[in-house]
């Protein structure tokens, strides 16, 4: 996928000041288009866990009626029609699952994401999804194909730098046989709802269809997993040729790399990792490829702020940036970068610390909770960001 040099900013929608698709949705692509930004990336828009946390949604294709603006907006039989002939693939499973409600529901979100998407496209925002890997134990994917899934292991990820015990998802795994005997349809229709959604899309966890971490059922952290074949490019060769990003964070071998580059899709890289280590590090600007995607932080980070005053005063200095403002360091570092597409997530432009922080990966309680204080991305704000996405070219 070829991105033209842009940025854009991540906010869930969950952490707009009332965490709905309402006017407050509307004020952000106003500020964003003043910001001189290009893209809204959102984390997944599924129907989350009982802990919040999007990653784990209990369908891989239905919309969260929690962003509803109106959820009691009225629903005609034609329109429940419609959706169901336009989504039979997926919307009966779901309907079984979620009860009463569940398809009108859906027809309102429908209605509401569409509307908000055309009022950002006409404001030459567009926008960034992501898709989980995975899918939650409990849904309505397991529900109604119980055959494309393994048993005895579950999900999780290997201790790495975010994690010392690894991260324990407890997800259900894939019976990936199963998915290419059947010419991985799931997936196809997967992506074909995506984009219906979204005009690019992160793939999360990339490294897991090289190979994956399994857990097995019963263990209390990610330690004594195994590494397993996923299913490669067989896969992405099934789906076609979609705009992604690959998230290729983490324990990353040379043919996850392959894979990625085999594909022509950016990769990540994070400002936040990107002092101290060799002349290798990949996160380092020197080190940044045109096809890339520059984060200054991730939702699954410690906010810009945050990091830099965890660090030790020595470390501090060592950074070069500016200590009463190092988010606006990283911020005009992400613009300047070689990285086609930077992105920087609305903490990071506020300047909160580590309160603001989305998610601790390896904990599954007390996340996905931050919201914006309404008012506090300021016309101000809008006028500095867009004069550093202007000195990076990405206007």
């Amino acid at each position: 996928m070829r991105l033209a040099r842009s940025s854009g900013i991540l906010l869930h929608p969950t952490s707009l000041p009332s965490g709905k698709l309402d006017e407050d949705a509307y004020r952000f692509v106003d500020w964003l288009a003043a910001a001189g930004q290009s893209w809204w990336q959102v984390l997944p828009l599924g129907p989350p866990d009982e802990f919040d946390s999007p990653y784990r949604a209990r369908s891989a294709f239905a919309g969260s009626p929690e962003l509803l603006a109106e959820p009691n907006a009225p629903v005609s039989d034609e329109e429940i029609e419609q959706l169901v002939a336009r989504q039979a693939y997926w919307i009966g499973g779901w309907a079984r699952f979620a009860g009463r409600g569940a398809l009108a529901n859906q027809v309102r979100f429908e209605r509401e994401w569409q509307a908000l998407r055309a009022y950002g496209r006409d404001r030459g925002v567009r926008l960034i999804g992501d898709v989980p890997i995975y899918v939650a134990d409990v849904g309505a994917d397991i529900e109604t194909w119980p055959e494309l899934f393994a048993s005895g292991d579950v999900a999780g990820a290997p201790p790495d730098a975010l994690s010392a015990s690894g991260q324990l998802w407890g997800n259900p795994l894939y019976d990936w046989p199963t998915h290419r005997a059947s010419g991985y349809r799931w997936w196809v229709e997967r992506f074909r709802r995506v984009f219906e959604l979204v005009d690019v899309a992160r793939i999360d966890h990339f490294r897991g269809f090289v190979s994956y971490w399994a857990v097995p059922e019963g263990h209390k952290t990610a330690k004594r997993g195994r590494w397993r074949r996923g299913p490669g490019r067989e896969l992405f060769d099934a789906v076609g040729d979609l705009p992604l990003i690959a998230e290729d964070l983490g324990v990353i071998t040379s043919a996850v790399y392959a894979l990625r580059d085999e594909l022509g899709l950016p990769g990540m890289a994070v400002l936040l990792w990107a002092f101290g280590g060799d002349e290798k590090n990949l996160h380092a600007p020197r080190n940044h490829r045109v096809r890339q995607v520059v984060y200054t932080t991730t939702h699954d980070t410690d906010t810009a702020v945050g990091w830099f005053r965890r660090l030790p005063k020595r470390r501090q200095a060592a950074t070069g940036l500016d200590p009463a403002e190092p988010h606006w360091g990283l911020i005009d570092m992400a613009m300047r970068s070689r990285a086609s597409l930077a992105v920087v997530p609305a903490q990071d432009v506020l300047g909160l610390g580590s309160e603001a922080q989305m998610n601790r990966p390896g904990t599954a309680h007390g996340n996905w909770r931050w919201q914006l204080e309404r008012g506090g991305l300021t016309d101000e704000l809008a006028a500095r960001l867009r004069d550093a996405t202007r000195r990076g070219r990405r206007i």
